[in-house]
């Protein structure tokens, strides 16, 4: 019989493990993929993707057959994360439990025993250089600019087993996690961006029809709310000289943003499919097709202007150097907006300030439901350029001099 100790006699296993349960559908687990796919590709560290909803994953990996619990694409292992765990748990030097998702119990117990057994050695003893330390053990928590983060990020929390659990926050600040950004990202956007071909190629692939190189493309990827439906009701409306003459083209994909507009359609939600058009006035509303990561970065680097959501949509609009609104997820007794007033106040910091108050005030009553965001929208295209400058500044302000990824692989080496 082997003793407790004896069983963690091997060397440290180099791989990562992120848990993710897949939360509203694309934000979570969009996030811990692009994270995976840039640790793999940038660091070489081999990543267990460990995922509960596989049908819902495959939305942004169309490639992924929802039917296998273990496949890898991009140099990342992905698992199929089912209660109870039925794929072996072989602890690594990482292990990440992505936004407080509940580990398996049996992946506890297995870190729990490896602590304990490591705990036993003697530091001089024969088998010391043999026994694997548990893994640094990471809660991935959601991105926020909120001034605390940068004193709690990277904090321990000890554990009954007396394992400690750290706190990783991502954010804005050089004290913080830090923000996911591919190394060559800005490189690909900006070459992407600088030939009108690609993006109206991209149109073409994604079958949205009747877009012009100079017509103005809104995408439109949020929750449900009166304030998408007065703008679309006031952008269809719309005299051309307003838009500098502009025909005005949304691009909103099936779900929670084109029920907020149904009633403007004339149609049932269950009639409508993808790359379909409407075109009322001065608005044509394209009805997205679901699409991959990439593609999705491109539509945003393609349009005049994003209206996103959620976590990893919100800073896959920052990078597309273009201006935007954030319909933040809603949070009990407004917290929310608390989140929203704090990203608005660094995100303002080097605008103007009546178009610094003129694009919170924008993004405010988005996230309020307030009809009143067409007045603002008004005044806010009418600073369109040095809006649009200030986009283009803002990704490199924000990235700083490290990453997420980055900050991560030095967290751990110092852990």
């Amino acid at each position: 019989m082997t003793s407790l100790s004896d069983s963690f006699t091997q060397n440290q296993a180099t791989h990562w493990d992120i848990f993710c349960a897949v939360v509203d559908n694309y934000g979570d687990i969009g996030v811990t993929w692009r994270l995976a796919k840039q640790l793999a590709a940038e660091y070489q560290i081999d990543i267990n993707l460990w995922v509960d909803d596989l049908q819902s994953f495959s939305h942004i990996l169309p490639e992924l057959d929802c039917k296998l619990s273990k496949q890898r694409f991009f140099g990342v292992n992905i698992l199929q994360w089912n209660t109870p765990l039925d794929i072996p748990y072989i602890p690594g030097s990482l292990l990440i439990e992505a936004f407080a998702c509940e580990l398996p119990s049996s992946v506890i117990d297995i870190i729990e025993s490896q602590h304990k057994a490591h705990q036993t050695i003697e530091p001089n003893s024969s088998l010391a250089n043999n026994v694997s330390e548990p893994p640094v053990w990471i809660n991935l928590e959601y991105l926020s600019a909120e001034d605390w983060v940068d004193g709690c990020h990277g904090l321990p929390s000890m554990q009954a087993s007396g394992i400690k659990k750290y706190f990783y926050f991502p954010g804005f600040s050089h004290h913080s996690g830090g923000l996911i950004c591919e190394e060559n990202l800005f490189n690909q956007r900006d070459s992407w961006q600088s030939d009108d071909k690609n993006k109206l190629a991209l149109f073409k692939r994604l079958g949205l029809t009747g877009i012009n190189v100079n017509d103005y493309v809104i995408s439109v990827f949020s929750y449900e709310t009166d304030a998408l439906t007065a703008l679309c009701q006031y952008w269809i409306n719309a005299a051309k000289s307003e838009v500098n003459t502009q025909k005005i083209h949304a691009l909103i994909p099936m779900g929670k943003s084109l029920h907020s507009i149904i009633s403007l359609l004339g149609v049932s939600f269950d009639t409508i499919k993808a790359t379909q058009r409407f075109s009322m006035g001065n608005l044509t509303i394209h009805i997205l097709p679901m699409t991959d990561q990439t593609e999705f970065d491109r539509l945003l680097w393609s349009c005049d202007f994003n209206i996103v959501r959620g976590e990893d949509s919100f800073l896959r609009a920052q990078w597309a150097a273009k201006p935007f609104i954030w319909h933040i997820y809603p949070q009990e007794d407004d917290y929310h907006l608390v989140k929203l007033q704090a990203f608005v106040n660094i995100y303002s910091l080097k605008l103007e300030n009546d178009i610094a108050n003129t694009w919170s005030k924008t993004n405010f009553a988005f996230n309020q439901q307030d009809t009143n965001v067409v007045e603002h929208w008004q005044q806010l295209i009418s600073a369109q350029l040095p809006l649009q400058q200030h986009a283009k500044d803002w990704p490199v302000d924000a990235k700083k001099d490290a990453d997420l990824a980055s900050r991560l692989v030095e967290f751990v080496k110092t852990s």
